[in-house]
């Protein structure tokens, strides 16, 4: 059995799309989500192995980062950022992210990290 806990959090951010197809050629030029969060982490313990509120300032502030200089990521690649930033402080866990533009649309993504 695997344990996790899990955070939530949100953030307006800009992106692109430069390689969109024509159907949603609207998508090349920069536009505005609130991306949504859902993280969660391999624990070892029950009791409080990861603090909820510290793990949800990291991620806010591997956010806050990664905004600086989003360009053309997508779902996908937000997650992977994440979890690269996540990995230093957390070795050797198992790492679930979800991304979702606004709520509707996103990805999953499940990291071995071992």
């Amino acid at each position: 059995m695997t344990n996790y806990i899990w955070i939530t959090t949100q953030k307006e951010m800009f992106h692109r799309y430069p390689d969109a197809p024509n159907e949603v050629s609207f998508l090349k030029n920069e536009h505005r989500h609130i991306f949504k969060f859902r993280v969660s982490i391999e624990i070892y313990t029950d009791d409080r192995d990861i603090e909820f509120i510290m793990f949800k300032r990291e991620v806010d502030k591997i956010l806050d980062d990664l905004n600086k200089n989003l360009e053309h990521k997508s779902c996908e690649m937000i997650s992977d950022y994440i979890n690269d930033k996540l990995i230093k402080t957390y070795l050797d866990r198992k790492i679930i992210i979800e991304v979702s533009e606004d709520g509707e649309n996103g990805s999953l993504k499940e990291y071995e990290n071992r």
